[in-house]
This record gives C-alpha cells, structure tokens and sequence, in this order.
C-alpha cells in the first residue's frame, strides 16, 4: 500500500526544470491503475467506496495499517478498468487514484509537503496540459491538483488518528478470504486485516462512546457492512474471465 502505488517517477515539481512541461492525457483516464488490486482510502471516503469494495486494512503492523479497498481478487488485476483503461461507469473512484499524476513527499510529521508529478506522463507536447503558464506561475489545473493534494493529506491525517483508535483497542484481526467459485478453481485473499467484530460489541461504554465521538465506530460498521462486496467482486472476476474466453 505504498504511495508510489502507480507512479513510476515521482519527482518534485520544479518551477524552472517542468516550466514547459505538459500533462499527457492517460489512456482511457485510468490505464495507469489496470494492474492494482488494492489501493488505499482515506476515512471520508467509507460511505462511498463501501457501496462498490470491500474495506479492509492494510500495513506492516496494527499501528502502521491504513484502510485500503479492494478492487480485484487476485494479484495485479484490477476489475474495474477495461482493456482501454476506462473506469467502470457508475463505480466510485478511490480519490488516491483521482490525484494521479500528482502526489505528495510528506516533509516530517506537519502539515508540509512537496508536490510530485509522475514524470512518466510528462512532456512538452502542444496538446498536453501547462503546468506552468506562460508567466511561470501555476496553471490552473496545477492549482486545482495543490488544494486537492492539501485536502487530501487532511483526510490521511484524520485516518491516521482513528486508526490509532482501532489498534489502541486492539480491534484489528488478520483475516484469510476463501472463496468456492462453481466451475472455477477456489479463490484465497490474505494479507490484510479486519476488524473484529465480537471484540467491538464486547468493547465498554466509554471506549464505544469514544469511538462514536470520533467517528471510528461509524467507520467500523461502514467497514464491516463493506465486506458483503468479496461476493460481488467474485461475480465480477467471473463475468469478465467468461466476457474473454468468449472472443476466442
């Protein structure tokens, strides 16, 4: 669940070295994210990622975890791009993958960081994107990617906290998904966490009240509610493996 995810050079914006750079537009909008199953969220996103993934936790350790949503059952496949790299229409977009070709370098543990851009999707083609304009100064759409990137690190700051919470109590539990697929080989997910969901009712009243006051207890159930989705994504996974055999 590293940040450099789909990036495959992260440098900082420089004024004078991108001053007549240009965005290039990405196949399709989302080429860049066909082959990731997982990417991470952040704690205002739950109620609309839930309606589409599961949500599960990912990370080293329980206070290195951060929420992430799953969007493939098997490794370096993600089922919700097509071949020509569009999203599946009407399916929310995590907003790690929406900053793309941004991203950011945290600088310690404040409030300040670098913006990056992914030169992999940079060039000086007329057709392209300004990050500068004509004076030097930040385009517009350069603009737009800062206070998306500012709004953003908030919200990882925020998930941050209420995952404290969740390890603090202990809540966080290893989870193996094993999936029976008629006419397919069983499918088995492991590498993530959940939370567990008789530690959480057998949690006092306080600590509940605690939770609820920050806003994990909501995330928690959202989270837990999120899980039915390993149903859905298996019927994915099935439909568009039936959808390619069938061209042959």
């Amino acid at each position: 669940m590293k940040q450099v995810l789909v990036y495959e050079r992260p440098v900082p914006i420089h004024r004078d070295r991108h001053r007549t750079m240009r965005i290039r537009p990405v196949p399709g909008g989302y080429a860049f994210a066909r082959n990731v199953n997982s990417v991470p969220l952040v704690g205002s996103e739950f109620a609309a990622a839930a309606c589409h993934f599961p949500i599960v936790f990912a990370g080293g350790s329980p206070e290195q975890m951060m929420p992430a949503a799953l969007l493939g059952l098997s490794q370096d496949e993600n089922l919700f791009v097509d071949a020509e790299g569009r999203w599946a229409e009407d399916v929310y977009v995590p907003a790690f993958l929406r900053r793309y070709p941004f991203v950011v370098a945290e600088n310690g543990e404040g409030e300040d960081f670098t913006v990056c851009v992914d030169e992999a999707v940079i060039d000086e083609a007329d057709d392209a994107m300004p990050l500068f304009d004509a004076d030097g100064n930040d385009s517009e759409m350069l603009q737009h990617a800062i206070a998306f990137l500012g709004e953003y690190q908030k919200d990882v700051r925020r998930t941050r906290e209420f995952m404290e919470l969740f390890a603090h109590h202990k809540l966080l539990v290893e989870k193996v998904i094993r999936l029976e697929r008629p006419g397919n080989e069983p499918a088995t997910l492991s590498g993530f966490s959940v939370i567990d969901e008789m530690r959480l009712n057998t949690l006092g009243a306080k600590t509940l009240q605690k939770l609820a006051r920050s806003g994990a207890l909501g995330l928690a159930y959202v989270h837990l509610m999120s899980l039915s989705n390993v149903q859905r994504l298996s019927a994915r996974m099935d439909r568009k493996h039936q959808g390619a055999h069938g061209l042959h």
